[in-house]
Protein backbone atom coordinates (compact mmCIF):
# COMPACT_ATOMS: atom_id res chain seq x y z
CA UNK A 1 0.00 0.00 0.00
CA UNK A 2 1.38 3.47 -1.12
CA UNK A 3 1.80 6.10 1.90
CA UNK A 4 -0.85 8.32 2.70
CA UNK A 5 -0.55 12.01 2.70
CA UNK A 6 -1.78 13.60 5.74
CA UNK A 7 -2.04 17.12 6.78
CA UNK A 8 -2.05 17.93 10.39
CA UNK A 9 -2.98 20.89 12.29
CA UNK A 10 -1.54 21.62 15.40
CA UNK A 11 2.42 21.60 16.48
CA UNK A 12 1.81 21.72 19.94
CA UNK A 13 2.08 19.18 22.70
CA UNK A 14 -0.27 16.48 20.62
CA UNK A 15 0.56 17.32 17.62
CA UNK A 16 4.37 16.48 18.13
CA UNK A 17 3.28 13.16 19.38
CA UNK A 18 1.00 12.44 16.67
CA UNK A 19 3.90 13.81 14.37
CA UNK A 20 6.08 10.98 15.90
CA UNK A 21 3.92 8.32 16.01
CA UNK A 22 2.89 8.55 12.46
CA UNK A 23 6.25 9.39 10.85
CA UNK A 24 7.64 6.57 12.84
CA UNK A 25 5.72 3.77 11.19
CA UNK A 26 6.51 4.92 7.25
CA UNK A 27 3.32 4.67 6.07
CA UNK A 28 2.26 8.19 6.31
CA UNK A 29 3.85 11.30 4.38
CA UNK A 30 2.81 14.08 7.07
CA UNK A 31 2.57 17.54 6.75
CA UNK A 32 2.32 19.83 9.77
CA UNK A 33 0.53 23.13 9.68
CA UNK A 34 0.47 25.75 12.43
CA UNK A 35 0.51 29.61 12.59
CA UNK A 36 2.98 29.57 15.06
CA UNK A 37 6.72 29.36 13.01
CA UNK A 38 8.96 28.52 16.65
CA UNK A 39 6.43 25.54 17.07
CA UNK A 40 7.13 23.89 13.84
CA UNK A 41 10.92 24.44 13.70
CA UNK A 42 10.98 21.64 16.71
CA UNK A 43 9.34 19.29 14.06
CA UNK A 44 11.48 20.65 10.71
CA UNK A 45 13.18 17.38 10.34
CA UNK A 46 13.63 14.23 7.87
CA UNK A 47 9.73 13.17 6.89
CA UNK A 48 8.08 16.29 8.02
CA UNK A 49 7.10 18.27 5.91
CA UNK A 50 5.98 22.09 7.44
CA UNK A 51 3.81 25.06 6.68
CA UNK A 52 2.74 27.97 8.13
CA UNK A 53 -1.24 28.31 8.10
CA UNK A 54 -3.84 30.72 8.75
CA UNK A 55 -6.52 29.38 10.01
CA UNK A 56 -8.79 32.62 9.68
CA UNK A 57 -8.12 32.53 5.85
CA UNK A 58 -10.94 29.51 4.85
CA UNK A 59 -9.73 29.76 1.10
CA UNK A 60 -5.93 29.89 2.03
CA UNK A 61 -6.65 27.06 4.30
CA UNK A 62 -8.37 25.08 2.14
CA UNK A 63 -5.81 25.74 -0.45
CA UNK A 64 -2.82 23.93 2.02
CA UNK A 65 -4.98 21.01 2.58
CA UNK A 66 -5.38 20.26 -1.50
CA UNK A 67 -4.06 16.55 -2.61
CA UNK A 68 -4.02 15.25 1.16
CA UNK A 69 -5.92 12.02 2.14
CA UNK A 70 -6.85 12.37 5.48
CA UNK A 71 -6.84 15.68 7.95
CA UNK A 72 -6.04 15.42 11.57
CA UNK A 73 -7.05 18.55 13.54
CA UNK A 74 -4.83 19.06 16.89
CA UNK A 75 -5.81 22.56 17.37
CA UNK A 76 -8.06 24.74 19.48
CA UNK A 77 -11.90 23.25 19.66
CA UNK A 78 -12.91 26.70 18.37
CA UNK A 79 -11.25 25.62 15.18
CA UNK A 80 -13.12 22.62 14.71
CA UNK A 81 -15.58 23.32 12.40
CA UNK A 82 -13.40 25.24 10.06
CA UNK A 83 -10.87 22.43 9.28
CA UNK A 84 -13.72 19.84 8.97
CA UNK A 85 -16.03 21.93 6.41
CA UNK A 86 -12.40 22.69 4.56
CA UNK A 87 -11.37 19.21 4.62
CA UNK A 88 -14.99 18.02 3.43
CA UNK A 89 -14.23 20.89 0.27
CA UNK A 90 -10.92 18.66 -0.89
CA UNK A 91 -12.69 14.82 0.00
CA UNK A 92 -10.36 13.54 2.68
CA UNK A 93 -10.94 12.03 5.64
CA UNK A 94 -11.23 14.11 8.92
CA UNK A 95 -10.40 13.71 12.16
CA UNK A 96 -10.02 15.37 15.75
CA UNK A 97 -9.87 14.59 19.14
CA UNK A 98 -12.42 17.69 20.57
CA UNK A 99 -14.18 17.26 23.47
CA UNK A 100 -16.29 20.14 22.60
CA UNK A 101 -20.17 18.83 22.35
CA UNK A 102 -20.92 21.88 19.91
CA UNK A 103 -17.90 20.67 17.91
CA UNK A 104 -18.94 17.51 17.70
CA UNK A 105 -22.27 18.42 16.24
CA UNK A 106 -21.05 20.57 13.88
CA UNK A 107 -18.55 17.64 12.23
CA UNK A 108 -21.79 15.30 12.30
CA UNK A 109 -23.43 17.73 10.44
CA UNK A 110 -20.77 17.95 7.45
CA UNK A 111 -20.82 13.97 7.56
CA UNK A 112 -24.32 13.64 6.71
CA UNK A 113 -23.71 13.63 3.08
CA UNK A 114 -19.96 13.45 2.49
CA UNK A 115 -17.64 10.81 0.47
CA UNK A 116 -14.99 10.70 3.24
CA UNK A 117 -15.03 9.66 7.00
CA UNK A 118 -15.98 12.56 9.22
CA UNK A 119 -14.61 10.63 13.01
CA UNK A 120 -14.25 13.51 15.69
CA UNK A 121 -13.17 12.76 19.16
CA UNK A 122 -10.17 10.23 18.53
CA UNK A 123 -8.66 10.85 22.12
CA UNK A 124 -8.88 9.78 25.14
CA UNK A 125 -11.82 10.88 26.95
CA UNK A 126 -13.49 11.26 24.53
CA UNK A 127 -12.50 8.52 22.75
CA UNK A 128 -11.29 5.28 24.09
CA UNK A 129 -13.12 5.31 26.70
CA UNK A 130 -16.09 5.36 24.47
CA UNK A 131 -14.53 2.44 22.92
CA UNK A 132 -13.80 0.63 26.47
CA UNK A 133 -17.62 1.51 27.47
CA UNK A 134 -19.36 0.15 24.74
CA UNK A 135 -17.51 -3.16 24.29
CA UNK A 136 -18.58 -3.72 27.78
CA UNK A 137 -22.08 -2.95 27.24
CA UNK A 138 -22.15 -5.36 24.51
CA UNK A 139 -21.62 -8.56 27.29
CA UNK A 140 -25.42 -7.22 28.88
CA UNK A 141 -28.70 -9.02 28.02
CA UNK A 142 -29.91 -5.71 30.33
CA UNK A 143 -27.96 -3.17 31.22
CA UNK A 144 -28.30 -1.24 34.02
CA UNK A 145 -25.52 1.29 34.80
CA UNK A 146 -22.46 2.44 33.10
CA UNK A 147 -19.82 4.00 34.83
CA UNK A 148 -16.86 6.07 33.10
CA UNK A 149 -13.87 7.54 34.73
CA UNK A 150 -10.68 8.62 33.33
CA UNK A 151 -7.81 10.73 35.07
CA UNK A 152 -4.70 12.14 33.83
CA UNK A 153 -2.84 12.95 36.93
CA UNK A 154 0.82 14.03 38.31
CA UNK A 155 2.93 10.73 39.31
CA UNK A 156 4.08 12.93 41.96
CA UNK A 157 1.55 15.86 43.04
CA UNK A 158 3.57 18.70 45.25
CA UNK A 159 0.86 21.82 45.18
CA UNK A 160 -2.58 22.37 46.95
CA UNK A 161 -4.39 21.13 43.54
CA UNK A 162 -2.45 17.91 43.57
CA UNK A 163 -1.98 18.58 39.78
CA UNK A 164 0.37 19.57 37.22
CA UNK A 165 -0.94 20.83 33.59
CA UNK A 166 -0.16 18.01 30.79
CA UNK A 167 -2.31 19.09 27.92
CA UNK A 168 -4.65 21.91 26.91
CA UNK A 169 -5.36 24.41 29.29
CA UNK A 170 -8.41 25.55 27.22
CA UNK A 171 -9.84 22.04 27.18
CA UNK A 172 -9.19 21.37 30.62
CA UNK A 173 -11.25 24.78 31.66
CA UNK A 174 -13.63 24.01 29.06
CA UNK A 175 -14.35 20.31 30.97
CA UNK A 176 -14.79 22.44 34.04
CA UNK A 177 -16.66 25.22 33.03
CA UNK A 178 -19.37 23.83 30.70
CA UNK A 179 -22.30 21.09 31.14
CA UNK A 180 -22.41 17.94 30.77
CA UNK A 181 -24.41 15.27 29.37
CA UNK A 182 -25.32 11.79 31.85
CA UNK A 183 -28.33 9.00 31.09
CA UNK A 184 -30.35 9.38 34.54
CA UNK A 185 -33.57 6.75 34.59
CA UNK A 186 -33.80 6.07 31.18
CA UNK A 187 -33.35 10.27 30.26
CA UNK A 188 -30.77 12.11 28.64
CA UNK A 189 -30.70 15.14 31.43
CA UNK A 190 -27.76 17.71 31.42
CA UNK A 191 -26.16 17.98 34.70
CA UNK A 192 -23.71 20.05 36.41
CA UNK A 193 -19.58 20.36 36.04
CA UNK A 194 -17.43 19.68 39.24
CA UNK A 195 -20.85 18.12 40.94
CA UNK A 196 -21.69 14.41 41.20
CA UNK A 197 -18.47 13.83 43.43
CA UNK A 198 -17.84 10.53 44.41
CA UNK A 199 -14.68 9.08 45.82
CA UNK A 200 -13.03 5.84 45.20
CA UNK A 201 -9.68 3.96 45.99
CA UNK A 202 -7.86 1.42 43.32
CA UNK A 203 -4.99 0.02 43.55
CA UNK A 204 -4.27 1.06 46.96
CA UNK A 205 -4.37 4.81 46.05
CA UNK A 206 -7.18 6.99 47.16
CA UNK A 207 -8.87 9.42 44.19
CA UNK A 208 -11.96 11.58 43.65
CA UNK A 209 -14.03 12.21 40.57
CA UNK A 210 -16.67 14.49 39.65
CA UNK A 211 -18.92 15.85 36.67
CA UNK A 212 -16.86 17.04 33.81
CA UNK A 213 -18.09 18.13 30.05
CA UNK A 214 -17.41 16.16 27.01
CA UNK A 215 -15.95 12.87 28.28
CA UNK A 216 -19.33 10.86 26.60
CA UNK A 217 -19.13 11.71 23.71
CA UNK A 218 -22.05 10.32 21.23
CA UNK A 219 -22.53 7.21 23.96
CA UNK A 220 -25.88 8.96 25.02
CA UNK A 221 -26.76 8.80 21.61
CA UNK A 222 -25.76 5.15 20.79
CA UNK A 223 -27.27 4.12 24.32
CA UNK A 224 -30.57 6.08 24.81
CA UNK A 225 -33.55 3.43 25.80
CA UNK A 226 -30.30 0.81 26.28
CA UNK A 227 -29.18 1.76 29.81
CA UNK A 228 -31.01 2.90 32.74
CA UNK A 229 -27.68 5.24 33.79
CA UNK A 230 -24.53 6.35 32.01
CA UNK A 231 -21.70 8.60 33.45
CA UNK A 232 -18.78 10.11 32.95
CA UNK A 233 -16.51 11.38 35.16
CA UNK A 234 -12.96 13.18 35.45
CA UNK A 235 -10.50 11.72 38.25
CA UNK A 236 -8.01 13.63 40.21
CA UNK A 237 -6.73 13.53 43.85
CA UNK A 238 -8.89 14.03 46.76
CA UNK A 239 -9.31 18.17 47.62
CA UNK A 240 -8.34 19.14 43.79
CA UNK A 241 -12.09 19.55 42.89
CA UNK A 242 -12.80 21.91 45.73
CA UNK A 243 -10.00 24.20 45.49
CA UNK A 244 -11.48 24.16 41.11
CA UNK A 245 -14.92 24.99 42.30
CA UNK A 246 -14.19 27.94 44.24
CA UNK A 247 -12.32 29.37 41.20
CA UNK A 248 -14.88 28.62 38.72
CA UNK A 249 -18.04 28.83 40.75
CA UNK A 250 -17.44 31.13 43.80
CA UNK A 251 -14.95 33.30 41.83
CA UNK A 252 -17.21 33.21 38.79
CA UNK A 253 -13.84 32.71 36.77
CA UNK A 254 -16.16 30.83 34.67
CA UNK A 255 -17.57 33.94 32.69
CA UNK A 256 -13.53 35.00 32.82
CA UNK A 257 -12.08 31.83 31.57
CA UNK A 258 -9.15 34.44 30.42
CA UNK A 259 -7.81 34.88 33.75
CA UNK A 260 -8.46 31.33 34.63
CA UNK A 261 -6.18 30.11 32.32
CA UNK A 262 -3.59 32.99 33.12
CA UNK A 263 -3.65 31.78 36.71
CA UNK A 264 -3.06 28.42 35.50
CA UNK A 265 -0.22 28.38 32.97
CA UNK A 266 1.78 30.82 35.73
CA UNK A 267 0.84 29.28 38.45
CA UNK A 268 0.69 25.54 37.67
CA UNK A 269 3.06 23.38 36.03
CA UNK A 270 3.83 21.15 33.07
CA UNK A 271 4.76 17.48 33.71
CA UNK A 272 6.03 14.72 31.81
CA UNK A 273 5.93 12.54 34.60
CA UNK A 274 2.26 11.86 34.46
CA UNK A 275 0.10 8.86 34.59
CA UNK A 276 -3.37 8.23 33.03
CA UNK A 277 -5.96 6.18 34.66
CA UNK A 278 -8.59 4.28 32.43
CA UNK A 279 -11.43 2.79 34.86
CA UNK A 280 -14.84 1.69 33.66
CA UNK A 281 -17.17 -0.42 35.25
CA UNK A 282 -20.51 -2.44 33.93
CA UNK A 283 -23.42 -3.79 35.95
CA UNK A 284 -26.71 -5.43 34.82
CA UNK A 285 -28.50 -8.93 34.16
CA UNK A 286 -26.57 -11.57 32.17
CA UNK A 287 -28.11 -15.05 31.44
CA UNK A 288 -30.48 -14.24 34.39
CA UNK A 289 -27.86 -12.74 36.71
CA UNK A 290 -27.12 -9.81 38.05
CA UNK A 291 -23.67 -9.06 37.17
CA UNK A 292 -20.33 -6.96 37.02
CA UNK A 293 -17.56 -5.78 34.38
CA UNK A 294 -15.09 -3.55 34.62
CA UNK A 295 -11.97 -2.41 32.69
CA UNK A 296 -9.15 -0.71 34.64
CA UNK A 297 -5.50 0.16 33.60
CA UNK A 298 -2.79 2.59 34.64
CA UNK A 299 -0.69 3.97 31.42
CA UNK A 300 2.37 6.42 32.62
CA UNK A 301 4.38 8.71 30.60
CA UNK A 302 7.28 7.12 28.83
CA UNK A 303 10.13 6.79 26.03
CA UNK A 304 8.71 6.04 22.61
CA UNK A 305 11.69 5.73 19.73
CA UNK A 306 14.42 7.37 22.33
CA UNK A 307 12.26 10.17 23.86
CA UNK A 308 10.11 10.76 26.95
CA UNK A 309 6.71 11.58 26.37
CA UNK A 310 3.70 12.32 28.78
CA UNK A 311 1.18 9.92 29.06
CA UNK A 312 -1.46 12.14 28.42
CA UNK A 313 0.31 13.01 25.07
CA UNK A 314 0.57 9.11 24.24
CA UNK A 315 -2.96 8.03 25.43
CA UNK A 316 -4.31 10.96 23.33
CA UNK A 317 -2.22 10.94 19.91
CA UNK A 318 -2.38 6.85 20.25
CA UNK A 319 -5.94 7.26 19.84
CA UNK A 320 -6.35 9.34 17.16
CA UNK A 321 -3.20 7.67 15.17
CA UNK A 322 -5.34 4.06 15.84
CA UNK A 323 -8.37 5.61 13.88
CA UNK A 324 -6.33 6.90 11.12
CA UNK A 325 -4.69 3.58 10.77
CA UNK A 326 -7.91 1.61 11.26
CA UNK A 327 -9.84 3.69 8.55
CA UNK A 328 -6.43 3.11 6.30
CA UNK A 329 -6.82 -0.84 6.25
CA UNK A 330 -10.30 -0.51 5.89
CA UNK A 331 -11.59 -1.95 9.20
CA UNK A 332 -14.01 1.08 9.53
CA UNK A 333 -16.71 2.48 7.12
CA UNK A 334 -15.23 4.69 4.08
CA UNK A 335 -17.47 7.45 4.49
CA UNK A 336 -20.08 9.92 6.70
CA UNK A 337 -19.76 10.12 10.31
CA UNK A 338 -18.05 7.67 12.32
CA UNK A 339 -18.51 7.22 16.37
CA UNK A 340 -16.02 5.88 18.71
CA UNK A 341 -18.59 3.10 19.58
CA UNK A 342 -18.18 1.85 16.34
CA UNK A 343 -14.48 0.61 16.81
CA UNK A 344 -13.78 -2.52 18.66
CA UNK A 345 -11.57 -2.87 21.35
CA UNK A 346 -9.97 -6.21 20.45
CA UNK A 347 -8.73 -4.02 17.04
CA UNK A 348 -7.95 -0.99 18.50
CA UNK A 349 -5.52 -2.75 21.04
CA UNK A 350 -4.15 -4.72 18.28
CA UNK A 351 -3.25 -1.86 16.06
CA UNK A 352 0.35 -0.31 16.42
CA UNK A 353 -0.71 2.46 17.71
CA UNK A 354 -3.58 1.56 20.01
CA UNK A 355 -1.07 -0.88 21.44
CA UNK A 356 0.65 1.59 23.49
CA UNK A 357 -3.01 1.28 25.95
CA UNK A 358 -1.59 -2.41 26.37
CA UNK A 359 1.76 -1.32 27.39
CA UNK A 360 0.98 0.27 31.50
CA UNK A 361 -0.12 -1.60 34.52
CA UNK A 362 -3.34 -3.30 33.19
CA UNK A 363 -5.78 -3.64 36.45
CA UNK A 364 -7.85 -6.04 34.50
CA UNK A 365 -8.30 -8.79 32.36
CA UNK A 366 -8.94 -7.54 28.50
CA UNK A 367 -11.67 -10.21 27.29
Amino acid sequence: MKKSRLFLLGAGKIGRMITELLTASDDYEVTVGDHDEAALQKLARGGVHTMKVDINDPAGFRQAIVGNDMVISAGPYTMTPIVAAAAKDVAAHYFDMTEDVASTRAVKALAANAGTVFMPQCGLAPGFISIVGYDLAKKFDELHNLQMRVGALPQFPTNSLKYNLTWSTDGLINEYCNPCEAIVDGRVQEVAPLEGYERFALDGVDYEAFNTSGGLGTLCDTLIGKVRNLDYKTVRYPGHRDICHFLVNDLLLKHRRHILKDILENAVPVTLQDVVLVFVTASGMRDGTLIQESFATKIYGHSVNGRLWSAIQITTAAGVCAAVDLVRNRQLPQQGFIGQEQVVLAEFLENRFGAHYTQGHMLSHVA
